[in-house]
C-alpha cells in the first residue's frame, strides 16, 4: 500500500516523481500499487487524485483519528498541527495495508508530498497484532541519519516469504556443511548473512584479474605470487602455501598431517571440524562460553592434543584473542592452527601471529575472500614451517590455484593494495560500533560486545523465528545453531554501511514486535 501526504496546491507530477522514487526504492514498479492512501481531507487534492488516475489506482481515503491512532516511525510535529495526525504517508500506507502491516519504505519527503510504503505480514496462530510496529525518532535508526533524495533510486529488494532451509536444533547435530551464502541463494535479501565486504572486487583488482585472462592457455605458475605473500609477511617462501581458498587448506591438513586427538575449539569456523572428520579423525571440541565473553581459556585444551585449531578473530563469535593465549598452546609434537580469515579486517592487524616463527607447529591460514569479495575466485594461503608445508603440498592436486586467483593474490599483496585494506578495517570498526550501539537499545538483544571482525554474535530468546520473520522484511542474517557451541537463540550479522544498518535495525524492531 503507497501511502500519500501532500500540501494543498501540489501538482500531479509532483506526486508521481515521489511516488516513482519510493517504488523504485523498493524494489517495485507502478503496476505493483493497488491504492493511494491518504486522509480523507486531501483525498480530493488535484495532486493526489491525478495521480492515482495516471496510476489507474483509486484513492483510499481515513479520518485524522483512525490515522492518529496508528504508531509512525517518523511522526512530525507540523503534520500533527495541521491534519491531526503525525505522519499520514506512513499512518495511511500501514492502515490501508491492514492486519500485520509494516513499513517497507518509511516516510521519503518531497517539497510538498509524502509518500510511503507499507505491506501487510501474515501473523502467525494465536498471535495478536501488535499497536506500534516501529520505533519512534528519538531511537534515531532512521531519523537519525539525513535521508536519501526521493529522486535517487536505491536498491532495496522487495520482502519475500521465508525460504524453505533445513533446520537442525539438536546440540548434537550440528550442521557443519552449513554456510552464511545458503541464507541468501536464490533470494534478493539484503545480505547480512555472508561476511563478504560490499562493493568488492574493487575496479583496479577487477581490472588486473580480467587481464590475466589472456594467458588462460598456460598451466598457472605460483612463483610470483607465493613471493608477494612471502614479502608481505617478511617470511621466506618456502614457508608459504596457495591454496584455492583457507577451505582447501583445512582439508589438506586433516589428509596431511598423522594426528591422534585433534581438538577444535568452538563456537568457530565449522569446515575444520568437518574436514577432519572426512578424513576418518575423531575430533573433540573445546567449547568456549557466553559468561566468559567466548574467551580463550588455553587451559581448557587437552595437554595431549596433537592438533589445535581456533580462529582469531573468530567466527562467529567475533571475539580477538590476545597472540600471547593462542601462542601458550603451542607445544612439541602438537600443530597449532590459527584461522586468520578474517585479520585484515582489524586495524593493525594486532595479535596476529602470520609472520611470527618462533612459534613450534604454528600453521596460519590466510583468505583473500572476505576482504577482497573473491570468493568466487577461490584464493587463500598457509604460512607454516618448511616442513609442514612441504607436507602439505605433498597431498595438493597440481595447479590448484587459477591464473585469475594468483594475479589477484599478488595484486592483494602491494602497498597501495594494503592500505586499502587498512582503511577498511577502520570504516568496518566504526560501522560496528553503530550497529552494536543499535543493537543496545533492544532488551531483547544481547550481543557479544568484544566484537573486533566485520560481524556480530548477538542472542534473541527464539533467534529462529526472529531470523524468518527478518527475511519476510526483506534480511537475510546467519543462523547460530549450526556452530557447535551455539543454540537457536543466536544469530551472526554482517557488519555494514550506516543506511543498511539502520534499515536493518527499524526491520529488527518490527520482527521482535510481530513476534511479542
Amino acid at each position: 500500500m503507497v501511502g500519500v501526504g501532500a500540501r494543498s496546491g501540489v501538482a500531479v507530477a509532483e506526486v508521481l516523481a515521489l511516488v516513482g522514487a519510493v517504488l523504485r526504492e523498493a524494489g517495485l514498479t507502478g503496476g505493483d500499487v493497488r491504492a493511494l492512501a491518504t486522509l480523507d481531507a486531501r483525498a480530493a487534492e488535484p495532486g493526489i487524485a491525478g495521480a492515482a488516475a495516471r496510476l489507474g489506482v483509486p484513492v483510499r481515503a481515513f479520518g485524522s483519528a483512525e490515522l492518529a491512532a496508528v504508531a509512525v516511525p517518523h511522526p512530525s510535529e507540523r503534520s500533527l498541527a495541521a491534519t491531526g495526525t503525525a505522519s499520514v504517508a506512513e499512518a495511511a500506507a500501514l492502515r490501508g495495508a491492514g492486519p500485520g502491516a509494516v513499513l517497507v519504505v518509511p516516510k521519503r519527503k518531497g517539497r510538498r508530498v509524502t509518500c510511503a510504503i507499507a505491506r501487510s505480514v501474515p501473523l502467525r496462530p494465536n498471535e495478536v497484532s501488535p499497536s506500534a510496529r516501529l520505533l519512534p525518532d528519538t531511537h534515531g535508526y532512521i531519523a537519525g541519519e539525513p535521508h536519501p533524495s526521493p529522486t535517487r533510486a536505491i536498491p532495496i529488494p522487495t520482502p519475500h516469504t521465508t525460504a524453505a532451509m533445513d533446520t537442525h536444533t539438536s546440540a548434537d547435530a550440528h550442521d557443519l556443511r552449513h554456510h552464511g551464502d545458503a541464507e541468501v541463494r536464490d533470494e534478493k535479501l539484503i545480505d547480512l548473512a555472508v561476511n563478504v565486504r560490499t562493493n568488492t572486487p574493487p575496479e583496479w583488482l577487477r581490472e588486473r584479474i580480467a587481464d590475466s585472462l589472456t594467458g588462460l592457455a598456460a598451466y598457472p605458475d605460483g612463483r610470483a605470487a607465493r613471493a608477494a605473500v612471502a614479502e608481505r609477511h617478511d617470511l621466506p617462501a618456502r614457508r608459504v602455501l596457495l591454496t584455492a581458498g583457507a577451505a582447501e587448506a583445512f582439508v589438506l591438513l586433516a589428509r596431511a598431517l598423522p594426528v591422534r586427538r585433534p581438538v577444535v575449539v568452538h563456537p568457530q569456523f565449522t569446515e575444520p571440524e568437518a574436514a577432519l572428520r572426512d578424513a576418518g579423525h575423531e575430533v573433540e571440541r573445546v567449547l568456549l562460553r557466553e559468561e566468559d565473553g567466548f574467551r580463550l581459556d588455553p587451559a581448557a585444551v587437552p595437554e595431549d592434543a596433537d592438533l589445535v585449531v581456533i580462529g582469531n578473530p573468530t567466527n562467529p563469535t567475533s571475539v580477538l584473542h590476545p597472540a600471547a593465549a593462542i601462542a601458550s598452546l603451542a607445544r612439541p609434537g602438537r600443530w597449532l592452527v590459527v584461522d586468520e580469515a578474517f585479520m585484515d579486517a582489524v586495524p593493525g592487524e594486532r595479535e596476529s601471529l602470520a609472520s611470527r616463527t618462533d612459534v613450534p607447529g604454528l600453521v596460519v591460514l590466510r583468505s583473500l575472500t572476505k576482504t577482497w569479495g573473491l570468493a568466487g575466485l577461490r584464493i587463500g594461503y598457509v604460512l607454516a614451517e618448511p616442513e609442514t608445508v612441504a607436507a602439505l603440498e605433498r597431498v595438493q592436486p597440481l595447479w590448484p590455484v587459477s591464473t585469475p586467483a594468483l594475479v589477484a593474490a599478488e595484486a592483494c599483496m602491494a602497498p597501495l593494495a594494503l592500505m586499502e585494506a587498512e582503511e577498511a578495517a577502520h570504516r568496518i570498526g566504526v560501522e560496528r560500533a553503530h550497529l552494536l550501539a543499535g543493537l543496545a537499545e533492544f532488551d531483547e538483544v544481547r550481543a557479544v560486545a568484544a566484537a573486533e571482525g566485520p560481524f556480530v554474535l548477538v542472542r534473541i530468546e527464539g533467534a529462529d523465528a526472529v531470523r524468518e520473520r527478518l527475511r519476510s522484511l526483506g534480511f537475510a542474517a546467519r543462523r547460530g545453531d549450526t556452530f557447535p557451541g551455539l543454540d537457536r537463540n543466536w544469530l551472526r550479522l554482517a557488519v555494514r554501511d550506516r543506511v543498511t544498518t539502520n534499515r536493518f535495525l527499524q526491520a529488527l524492531d518490527q520482527a521482535l514486535l510481530l513476534l511479542g
